[in-house]
This record gives C-alpha cells, sequence and structure tokens, in this order.
C-alpha cells in the first residue's frame, strides 16, 4: 500500500480537503443554525462531520483500493437552512438526520428501497434540490444591495477567479470575505479573546426528539436529496473515470458514519461528486490503480487538521454580519442550482410537474409542520401521475 503513495496524490488530498471544505461549510453553518443550533452546537456538528466523513474516505479507500472522496450533504445543508426551526427544535432535527443515516444504510443494504429511490423521476429530485437551493442564491445580490462595500469584493473574486478556475471560485471568495471581515468590519473588543478559547475541540451530544416532522420535514427530504444529488452522481464519476464500484456498500459505509455523527449535529455524509472528479482524475496520478491515495490523503486532513479547527472558523464567521456569510454560501451554491434546474426542466412531459415540484419547495410554505420540499415532491408526483393518466386515457 505505500508503494503506491506519490507526491501528486499528496498535494490532490490536499486540494480536495481544501476545496471541500471552503467551498461549502459555511452552508453547513448557516444550514444547522437554521434549525435551531447554537454557534456551539455548529461548530460542534461542523467537526463530526469532518472527523466522520474523513473517516469514513480512510476506510474506504484503504479497503477498496479506489479514490472514493467523501463529502457531507452540501444540498442537505441547503434544505436545513430552507426548512427553518421545525416542531421540537434541533433535537427534533438531529432525530431527521439519524433517520437520515439508517434510510440511507437500508438503501444500501436492501436492493427494494435503493431501487424505489432511483425510481424517483429525475426532473421531480432536481426541481426539489433547485427549489430548495434558490432562496440562499438570492444572498450575494442582498449583500451587494445592503452592503456594497462588503459584499461586492466578495462577487468579484468569486466571478474573476471562476472565470479562470471555477474549482478555485469559491474559495477566492472566501479569502475575499475574510480580507473584508478583518479589514472592513469593526471587531468587538473580545474577538482575539473568543478565537483563541475555540482553539480546543469541543463536542455537544444532543439528545434526539423523535416525531412527525423530524421524519417527514427533515428526514425523508434529506435522504432523498443526499441520494440523488451526492451518493448516486459519487457513484456515476468514479463510472466515467474507468471504475466498477458496488454501490451497496459504499452507501451503507457513508449511512454508518452520519450514524455516529448525528448525535453531535452532523446531518448527512456522502459520496463527494464535485470533489470526487478531483481524486479519480487524471491529475491524482497517471496510473489509475494508485489514486486512491488522493482521497485516503483528504480523509486524513479532515479528521487531523479541519476537524479540530472546526470551532475556531465558526467563531470567526459569527463575528460577520450574517448576510455575508450567507452569500459565500449561496455563491457556493449557484453551479449546483444551474445543474439541478437544468435536469428538472430538460424534458417537456415532466416540465410542468417538475415546476410544480419547484414553485411549492421554493416557497417556503410549511402545512401542519411539514416543511415545503416535502410538499413540493408530492405535489410534483401528483401532477405527474395525472398527466400520465390523462394521456393513457386519450390513447
Amino acid at each position: 500500500m505505500l508503494r503506491d503513495f506519490s507526491l501528486q496524490s499528496l498535494f490532490m488530498g490536499l486540494l480536495t480537503a481544501f476545496v471541500g471544505f471552503a467551498s461549502s461549510f459555511a452552508v453547513v453553518l448557516h444550514g444547522l443554525q437554521g434549525v435551531g443550533a447554537t454557534e456551539a452546537q455548529a461548530a460542534s456538528g461542523l467537526m463530526a462531520l469532518c472527523i466522520a466523513l474523513g473517516l469514513c474516505a480512510i476506510v474506504l479507500s484503504a479497503v477498496t483500493r479506489l479514490p472514493v472522496a467523501i463529502a457531507w450533504s452540501t444540498p442537505g445543508a441547503a434544505l436545513l437552512a430552507s426548512s427553518g426551526a421545525i416542531e421540537g427544535g434541533l433535537a427534533a432535527a438531529v432525530a431527521g438526520f439519524l433517520i437520515c443515516a439508517i434510510l440511507v444504510i437500508v438503501a444500501g443494504l436492501w436492493k427494494p428501497l435503493g431501487r424505489a429511490v432511483a425510481a424517483i423521476p429525475v426532473a421531480l429530485a432536481n426541481a426539489m434540490l433547485a427549489g430548495v437551493l434558490i432562496g440562499l442564491c438570492f444572498a450575494p445580490v442582498k449583500a451587494v444591495g445592503e452592503m456594497p462595500l462588503l459584499g461586492l469584493p466578495i462577487v468579484l473574486a468569486w466571478a474573476i477567479v471562476g472565470s479562470f478556475k471555477r474549482l478555485l471560485a469559491v474559495p477566492a471568495a472566501l479569502l475575499a470575505f475574510v480580507l473584508v471581515l478583518a479589514f472592513g468590519v469593526d471587531m468587538p473588543a473580545d474577538s482575539w479573546s473568543r478565537l483563541s478559547a475555540t482553539l480546543v475541540p469541543h463536542a455537544e451530544w444532543i439528545t434526539p426528539v423523535f416525531n412527525l416532522a423530524s421524519l417527514v420535514s427533515i428526514g425523508l427530504p434529506l435522504f432523498i436529496v443526499t441520494m440523488a444529488s451526492q451518493n448516486i452522481p459519487g457513484i456515476a464519476v468514479l463510472k466515467v473515470n474507468g471504475y466498477e464500484p458496488s454501490p451497496g456498500p459504499l452507501f451503507a459505509t457513508t449511512g454508518v458514519f452520519s450514524l455516529f455523527s448525528a448525535p453531535f449535529g452532523g446531518h448527512a455524509v456522502n459520496l463527494a461528486a464535485i470533489t470526487a472528479a478531483m481524486c479519480a482524475g487524471d491529475d491524482s496520478h497517471r496510473d489509475p490503480t494508485r489514486r486512491y491515495w488522493s482521497s485516503l490523503v483528504s480523509g486524513v486532513c479532515y479528521v487531523v487538521i479541519l476537524g479540530p479547527f472546526a470551532a475556531t472558523v465558526t467563531a470567526f464567521v459569527a463575528l460577520a454580519p450574517p448576510i455575508l456569510i450567507q452569500a459565500v454560501a449561496g455563491l457556493a451554491l449557484i453551479g449546483a442550482f444551474a445543474g439541478s434546474a437544468m435536469a428538472a426542466f430538460k424534458e417537456q412531459d415532466s416540465r410542468e410537474a417538475a415546476a410544480v415540484t419547484f414553485l411549492v419547495t421554493a416557497s417556503g410554505v410549511s402545512f401542519a409542520g411539514i416543511s415545503g420540499a416535502f410538499w413540493g415532491l408530492l405535489a410534483g408526483g401528483l401532477m405527474l401521475a395525472l398527466a400520465r393518466f390523462t394521456r393513457s386515457r386519450q390513447h
């Protein structure tokens, strides 16, 4: 195994970890705080996710000798931000995280459930995701409107760097955010003492409270979004690069690590999609059998470096005006929104049903304490079923 190690894979692994963390940690913090987490609980959740996904990447890469990149569910975090607080608060949301993890494990081990998830119309799953993401994607525009001197440098950094290198666009926006925060925002007098106090990692246990809202508002939508937008595309990326993974065990393993991170605030661990291409591609190593070291190094970086400093990152971000951190999160999700919207409205036969799903989800309206994501998928599904029934009667 050590003979397969290379400096090229080491560099790509470190870059993968940095890009994965920097491009979406803001979304995770915003999502956790959206369902009621305090600053300390959000930091605990971020740390739990880093350690869980890092260990998962190490285990899967070492066992399968495949470049299996692992990430947290960025669309899932956006779902939490759009769902808002539910009945039972954060404890109920954590119960939803556990439900999602169990469903992912079952989907990996029990083929009928896996097939049922795969049978969800792609257009509707993408429309639901687009509806979840669009609210956050408005944030950069709002930031420029409310705080032009602070918001504009962040957006410009994202646009200019992204025109040269798309993967570095969000890290560039994050760097601009740090500079804006350091030089353009009046820090509280005790800010540095607050940051130094967070250097010691601290995990917070959150006892789950199971209710209907935890199942329907968090658990089921989070499971669908994670499978449809992360796990299934993650397998596709590996196949495109010439690998033939067995999806079931990979899904189940990510579910197990999600299960362990959930009580500490981690919402979901899954196969990576975008960063998976970094580990599985030619830039990782010219020999495909040695590329697994990239994902292994990435996992070590998450466990040893990024996880322990999650509380410091969270405390630093908390010093910023909320609209600025939402702007960084929104910029990180524009690509995902564009891809999901295009896939949602691509087919003419399902376009109206996808539109219904998108509009109901994006409205943010909840009924009976259940978030719009579930109702959007249900309304779109009924619309699609009605259209198919009508066409079959006409013929």
